[in-house]
């Protein structure tokens, strides 16, 4: 992603009579295992899918997850839950993994920002690239 689209990402995101759900931790993803078991939400859950687990953030929320290490990002909708860990703040799809570059490490350090529902979801598929913000 370019510097000027980000600005654009976050000018979008802004909204203010909410605040947007914000966080950092460590992200990790589901086992291959799960593929078709139930969600949640009652979906079955698809490796393909850039979707994630989350304690207490609403079903349907779409949280932009940014890898802290190489600064890949992806926005992926919450449709299951995990129980509340003091080690992770969110398990991610096989699929949203990939994207960050997480298979590898199996855990990373990651930052979290909410994307609110404007109506306009090509901001929701965001998949990019962005300056890393942490050591290699």
């Amino acid at each position: 992603m370019n510097f000027l689209s980000l600005i654009l990402v976050l000018l979008f995101s802004f909204n203010a009579n909410t605040a947007l759900y914000s966080a950092g931790g460590k992200a990790s993803y589901y086992a291959d295992r799960m593929q078709g078991h139930r969600t949640a939400n009652g979906e079955r859950y698809d490796k393909t899918q850039l979707t994630a687990a989350h304690a207490t953030l609403p079903f349907n929320t779409y949280i932009q997850v940014t890898n802290v290490r190489n600064g890949k990002t992806v926005v992926v909708r919450i449709n299951d839950r995990m129980a509340p860990s003091r080690h992770r703040i969110i398990d991610l799809s096989r699929a949203a993994a990939q994207q960050i570059e997480l298979i590898r490490e199996g855990v990373a350090t990651v930052q979290l920002q909410e994307v609110p529902d404007d109506g306009q979801p090509e901001m929701r598929t965001v998949v990019s690239e962005i300056k890393p913000t942490g050591k290699k």
